[in-house]
């Protein structure tokens, strides 16, 4: 029993240890797939649809919290489509010219809250997660919008779908294995990853305000 119980904290620490490395090892700046270029095909619409939530640390970040939160709290596997379906409105604001004054920074603000709720260590109701998930979804996705902004229908749709199916399988993919791991809110490794995660926020808030620094 007690070598069990030991096997699978070292699995849980292993877990959001790599979890925590994954944020620190992320590109301190990339947010763009296609180098600053337009994508002008379904395929590179796709490609950066894909890969922008992943090369962007805050956004990845983001992303990150919303798994540890619905696994270690136990919540609706459902819950990370809140984020997802919001990013998709922000996108379509941004392409449409639909102003949202400070989106970065909202984006910056999202992190660290979104950590710092991991980093207590105490539960909160999925409605609380829900309502966080939804108003940091439009503006993360008003983010993503700027390097698809001015793009034709097939490689927008096709960045759309790639955005889609990147966040829904990262958010969904690190619940299932903090679920798997039997953590819970309160412990260690969760609240060590929360804190990772405010970190990124933190870094991404100095590069908004202070550019360069």
């Amino acid at each position: 029993m007690g070598d069990h119980m030991t096997v699978s904290s070292l699995r849980r620490t292993v877990f959001f240890a790599v979890t925590a490395l994954l944020l620190t090892l992320a590109p301190a700046s990339a947010h763009h797939v296609m180098g600053g270029g337009l994508p002008s095909t379904f395929a590179e619409g796709l490609l950066s649809g894909l890969g922008h939530p992943v090369i962007g640390p805050d956004h990845l970040a983001f992303l990150i919290a919303i798994g540890v939160a619905v696994g270690v709290g136990g919540l609706s596997l459902a819950l990370p489509i809140v984020f997802v379906a919001a990013s998709a409105i922000g996108v379509a604001m941004h392409v449409n010219a639909v102003e949202l004054p400070g989106a970065e920074l909202i984006v910056a603000a999202s992190v660290i809250v979104a950590g710092f709720l991991l980093a207590r260590g105490r539960a909160l109701p999925l409605a609380s997660w829900a309502v966080l998930f939804g108003l940091a979804g439009v503006a993360h996705g008003y983010a993503y919008g700027e390097s698809i902004f001015g793009a034709e229908p097939t490689p927008l749709w096709a960045y759309l779908l790639g955005l889609v199916a990147i966040q829904s399988a990262l958010t969904i993919g690190i619940a299932l294995i903090a679920r798997r791991s039997g953590a819970q809110a309160s412990a260690i490794a969760p609240r060590l990853a929360g804190a990772a995660i405010v970190g990124v926020g933190l870094m991404a808030l100095i590069g908004q305000l202070m550019p360069g620094a």
